[in-house]
């Protein structure tokens, strides 16, 4: 009986799918049919809702199919059909804990498929969803919800913004966090946010909210994912950027190129092929540009000052809070985020750190990192002068191991470089004798130390350790020490560079079309005329694709160092300030304006685009790697990495540990490290053989080189024969040839995109 059954059954359902396909191309034809179904169904409905423990299976035919059957159909019979949606979200929300699995799947799959049919709207699916999310204590049905809470969301917001929905569900999320902080239900409202945020789905300042709540919550695992997003979410989203655009770049023009030009050669497939290389460039470009609003969300916070106290009163100070130490740092890690970037007064924090500042304290590089994370220009160096003196006396002595000085003398310097006058010149010249340790590790971080003082406050350290540049800066009055809180007037930083710059690519345009280097604008003007439109097309393209909106004219020329580059330049002029005593004292007044002259000169007259900015980011860089070229390779190597760092990047513990990692591999690392790449040794085989298995694991030819060695040797004497007897007008056409196809990219010149 139970087999004749399954048979009827499966009958029955093939019966029901024939019967919707034929609905879906006639609905008028087969009202009556479906009309019986339908009545089915509530029949069904009915004695399931008078016993929701009854086996949905009995009948003719099952619950699930009649519920799937009418989902599928339900638009081409809207007004029979109209109290089916408000059914199933009463069947879902009152009985959800007695259905059977497969027939909760198939309700929640019929109502999705209403939403796509526009039948129910997303808020009404997503308002009978949720609850049902955060209170069923089944794993499967959350993680089913969860899933296609998600699908609707990115649905709404695929074409255009869908606001209205996200502010309904964002308030719905909000609410959940606020009204009960101590439930671990507001995990889900951190999930949905972090998920959507890092699909660039939700990107407005209340998605920022709901996380700010979640990090203040009273539940570990809320604070958890609340912290964790302020920390990490940028970073996901970049990466998940990333990942996409990795896909969509998948595409080999070069291949491409290569295929079409192998087969048979016509001017439309060459059209078509060109149409289609042009269109991907431009879709490429489109997707690749960042978005107008793209903040980050520590950028997006309403009140920082506040939501930093708030974490630091009540998971930090708090002694009361069920926080662990890991829980703890990460907290301690959002706070010193918080107060370096936004630059906020939480004078409580630094004595925070005291306790902790212990080589046997655990993770603390993540203390150090994060202490000098919190440091920036407006902290009292009151605050700060006894940390740095208790990272000296902790880490930094003759009795330390070599990783734990490097350690306290690299967070110091970290301290130093945000605010420089937390340090006194008895401990800066204590610690810059540590440049000799023959531990390298110890010796790079007490110069690091040293090229800071140099530059920051050289008053600091003995007149050995200035070096040339600083005595000549200290004697001139060219370097003078700073007050608290004084900054620099207005002006932006390195324009002088980028205006020398401008100059110099002036200059030489002019000399490249047989003009003087000093003219007027009329022989300019009229040289440019009689040139033709191709070339001063040409010329007006070196700008790297943005229009130059200045004239050439503008810029007054300066008579001196015009030709010498402009990080040399600026290093020359700075001797030549240091070097002359003028023998009568200049105007200072006179001075100051001249000066200000000079920098508004192209700041207040012209507009820098994109490309000018970035070449002046490209010119500082070069200016304050040309400084340090006295060091050697590693020193300039890590300033430029310095350089690269962009200011709202964290500080990691690796940058605290710094060069304590090049110090010696232990032995089963080493072990490890020659074993790499060379296969089970029981094989015999040589370093050559094992690379070419892998090669032919991974699916790639051969060379020619390879294929020629595998060639008969009787198929190669007649190539040999015939170079012995070239001819030596023959032998340069051959290596003619060959420099000409090695120019153009191969015999068919199939160079890739």
């Amino acid at each position: 009986m139970g087999k004749k059954r399954v048979g009827a059954l499966e009958k029955v359902d093939a019966d029901l799918s024939n019967l919707q396909y034929k609905i879906r191309r006639d609905p008028r034809s087969y009202n009556e049919e479906f009309s019986q179904q339908y009545r089915q169904y509530q029949t069904q409905r009915d004695i399931f809702l008078a016993n929701p423990n009854t086996d949905a299976t009995n009948g003719i035919v099952s619950f699930k199919d009649l519920i799937d059957f009418v989902a599928h159909v339900a638009d081409c019979y809207l007004e029979a059909t109209k109290p089916f949606p408000e059914e199933l979200k009463e069947i879902l929300t009152l009985h959800h804990a007695e259905l059977e699995s497969e027939l909760r799947e198939k309700i929640v799959g019929s109502l999705v498929l209403l939403r796509r049919k526009d039948i129910i709207d997303s808020t009404e699916l997503l308002n009978t969803l949720f609850p049902i999310l955060v209170s069923t204590p089944s794993k499967t049905l959350r993680t089913l919800l969860y899933q296609k809470i998600l699908g609707d969301l990115r649905t709404s917001n695929s074409k255009t913004k869908n606001h209205k929905l996200n502010r309904t569900i964002q308030t719905a999320l909000y609410n959940l966090l606020t009204s009960d902080r101590t439930s671990q239900k507001g995990l889900w409202a951190v999930k949905i946010t972090r998920e959507l945020w890092k699909r660039q789905i939700w990107t407005d300042s209340k998605a920022v909210e709901i996380m700010k709540e979640a990090s203040l919550a009273n539940n570990e695992k809320v604070i958890g994912g609340g912290v964790r997003f302020f920390l990490g979410g940028d970073k996901e989203r970049e990466d998940k950027e990333d990942e996409v655009s990795g896909e969509e770049e998948a595409i080999d023009m070069g291949k491409l190129k290569h295929q079409a030009l192998i087969n048979k050669k016509t001017k439309k497939k060459a059209k078509t092929m060109e149409r289609a290389v042009d269109k991907v460039k431009r879709d490429r470009k489109k997707k690749n540009a960042p978005h107008p609003l793209n903040f980050s969300a520590l950028h997006l916070l309403h009140d920082p000052q506040g939501f930093a106290e708030n974490l630091f009163q009540k998971h930090l100070q708090n002694s009361k809070s069920k926080l662990n130490l890991e829980q703890k740092l990460l907290v301690l890690q959002l706070v010193s985020r918080l107060v370096g970037l936004h630059q906020l007064t939480i004078i409580s924090l630094y004595s925070y750190f005291i306790k902790y500042l212990t080589p046997k304290q655990p993770s603390v590089t993540s203390f150090l990192a994060s202490l000098a994370q919190a440091t920036h220009k407006f902290v009292p160096p009151d605050a700060l002068e006894p940390l740095i003196v208790k990272i000296a006396n902790e880490f930094v002595s003759e009795a330390s191991a070599s990783e734990v000085a490097a350690a306290g003398l690299n967070a110091i310097r970290e301290i130093c470089v945000r605010q420089p006058m937390a340090m006194n010149d008895t401990l800066l010249q204590d610690l810059v004798m540590y440049r000799k340790s023959k531990d390298k590790g110890t010796m790079m971080a007490a110069k690091g130390l040293l090229s800071l003082y140099r530059e920051a406050n050289p008053d600091l350290l003995k007149k050995r350790d200035r070096g040339k540049t600083a005595s000549m800066g200290i004697k001139s009055g060219a370097i003078q020490q700073r007050r608290f809180g004084e900054e620099d007037a207005g002006g932006i930083e390195g324009l002088e560079l980028l205006e020398e710059w401008k100059e110099s690519e002036r200059k030489r345009k002019r000399a490249e079309r047989g003009l003087p280097e000093l003219g007027t604008d009329e022989e300019e003007e009229s040289s440019e005329d009689e040139q033709d439109w191709e070339v001063a097309s040409n010329s007006s393209s070196d700008s790297g694709g943005w229009i130059n909106v200045e004239s050439d004219a503008e810029i007054e020329i300066s008579d001196s160092d015009d030709d010498k580059p402009s990080a040399k330049r600026v290093k020359l002029d700075k001797t030549v300030v240091k070097d002359s005593t003028p023998a009568e004292p200049e105007d200072p007044a006179a001075a100051k304006k001249e000066n200000e002259d000079k920098i508004s000169k192209l700041a207040t007259t012209k507009i820098l685009t994109p490309a000018d900015l970035l070449k002046l980011q490209e010119l500082r860089n070069s200016a304050a790697v040309a400084k340090a070229m006295g060091g050697n390779r590693i020193q300039t190597a890590r300033l430029k990495e310095m350089m690269a760092r962009h200011a709202d990047d964290a500080l990691t513990a690796d940058q605290i540990e710094g060069f304590a990692k090049l110090q010696k591999n232990t032995r089963e690392e080493k072990i490890a490290m020659a074993r790499e790449g060379k296969g089970d040794r029981n094989e015999h085989k040589s370093t050559q053989a094992i690379r070419r298995a892998k090669k032919d694991s991974e699916g790639k030819s051969t060379t020619n080189k390879e294929k020629s060695r595998k060639k008969n040797f009787l198929m190669t004497l007649g190539k040999a024969k015939y170079k012995q007897k070239r001819s030596l007008v023959q032998t340069k056409r051959v290596l003619q040839g060959h420099i000409e196809r090695a120019k153009r990219g191969g015999k068919r010149g199939n160079i890739g995109m």
